[in-house]
């Protein structure tokens, strides 16, 4: 029960804070649509789909969820630096019911921002003449969850173990890497060589997989395409989680 009050403070704050609105809702639809007016002024004999708003769509979403990443460190560090936990700590909740009360919100609000990209997306596939499967966009919404506790278990991470001021800048970086790496917005196993190697050694091009084969609803058939994706992906939420929740604890301990 204390959790979960404590979850619901933490989702009152957040909803109070207009750049929450701003980088986790508002800048995902921009890229969509500033990506498919891209993906309408290319030539259809390049024959490039990466911008397409199928695949685009999935994409997106995991680049709004490292926003999530950034603004669970940001609320972990205010609540530090003005001693809001310690003064906490002296209640009966452990280390892990004030970590599940960070997760539980932003485990909210990435469904919030599913719902709304998704929404964005089927409006702009209309306009530009392309059809989503529903069925597929909410199966996306189901399996991301994965990849948005393993960005909130960075961000909860980070902001224990950092204050107000490098949190925000490491979690900028994190958000530029995952972009990236993750192929958000260009085709890695395209690219190949030495780039493409790098991506498969971490989780966030596995992210990107599975959003985007959800999205299409390809998720039978070659076990690379969405079943070692989402498998990673869970396994990396598991283990972040677990790393997050040890962290956050010992460093409070640390703080009293």
């Amino acid at each position: 029960m204390r959790t979960l009050v404590f979850a619901k403070k933490n989702f009152m704050e957040l909803s109070r804070d207009v750049l929450g609105y701003i980088f986790c809702i508002a800048f995902p639809i921009v890229m969509l649509i500033v990506m498919s007016v891209v993906n309408e002024s290319i030539p259809k004999e390049a024959g490039m789909s990466i911008f397409r708003i199928d695949n685009l769509s999935g994409g997106v979403l995991i680049f709004g969820q490292t926003f999530i990443m950034l603004f669970t460190a940001i609320q972990v560090t205010n609540d530090r630096s003005s001693s809001f936990l310690i003064r906490l700590f002296s209640s009966p909740m452990k280390g892990r019911d004030f970590a599940l009360g960070y997760i539980l919100p932003m485990l909210l609000v990435s469904v919030i921002q599913s719902v709304v990209t998704f929404v964005a997306a089927i409006i702009i596939a209309k306009i530009v003449g392309y059809e989503l499967n529903l069925g597929g966009l909410a199966l996306a919404v189901v399996t991301t969850l994965p990849s948005a506790m393993m960005f909130i278990a960075i961000g909860l991470m980070f902001g224990s173990l950092l204050n107000e001021k490098s949190a925000p800048g490491i979690c900028s970086v994190i958000v530029s890497g995952a972009t990236f790496l993750g192929g958000v917005f260009f085709d890695a196993e395209g690219v190949g060589g030495s780039i493409y190697k790098v991506c498969k050694c971490l989780p966030f091009i596995y992210c990107t997989k599975v959003a985007r084969a959800s999205v299409n609803l390809d998720i039978t058939g070659a076990f690379e395409k969405f079943g070692l994706p989402l498998t990673v992906t869970v396994l990396s939420a598991l283990v972040m989680t677990v790393l997050a929740v040890i962290v956050f604890g010992k460093q409070m301990n640390k703080d009293r």
